[in-house]
């Protein structure tokens, strides 16, 4: 019995499109995978990815992480930190990009002020994030994002790990 030589082709194009569908959807899926760096770079985010493990803040494709202007810390009652993108966006552009992510996962825009730069502040229970977007020089455009969590408000805790009385 002779294979249809047409459908093997069918099969290999199938094979290789699948092949290149899957790979493009692997940093979706496991965000991890697209870090570069070591120590306590694996702990923030490539490009166009979540704000540090903070899965509530999402930050546009277009910006780059800045390494040296970000840090992080993380304690038992406390996790936070400064998370530093530049790129090539409109300063307009950014800012309804940002609150309309903030929105979507459920933050609350309680502040803003504009004079140079512009300075968003958003709630959620136990979380604070105040951004600010700055324009630099040949329309690159500067995002920091300033993060508190509080994980002992979080589970009913003071900041000594007791248990907050009920009155």
């Amino acid at each position: 019995m002779k294979k249809c030589p047409s459908i093997s082709r069918i099969l290999l194009f199938f094979l290789v499109a699948i092949t290149l569908f899957l790979s493009g959807c692997i940093s979706t899926i496991f965000p991890g995978t697209g870090m570069q760096g070591a120590g306590v770079g694996d702990m923030l985010p490539a490009v166009g990815g979540f704000a540090d493990d903070i899965q509530d803040i999402i930050v546009p494709v277009e910006m780059e992480w800045d390494r040296k202007k970000s840090m992080a810390i993380k304690t038992e009652s406390f996790h936070g930190g400064i998370w530093h993108y530049t790129g090539s966006v409109e300063t307009a552009s950014l800012k309804d990009y940002m609150t309309r992510g903030m929105e979507d996962t459920n933050w609350k825009l309680v502040g803003e002020a504009a004079s140079g730069d512009i300075m968003l502040a958003f709630v959620k229970p136990h979380k604070t994030c105040m951004m600010t977007i700055s324009e630099h020089d040949f329309r690159n455009t500067g995002l920091t994002l300033y993060v508190t969590i509080d994980k002992t408000a979080a589970v009913g805790l003071n900041p000594f790990g007791e248990a907050i009385p009920t009155e």
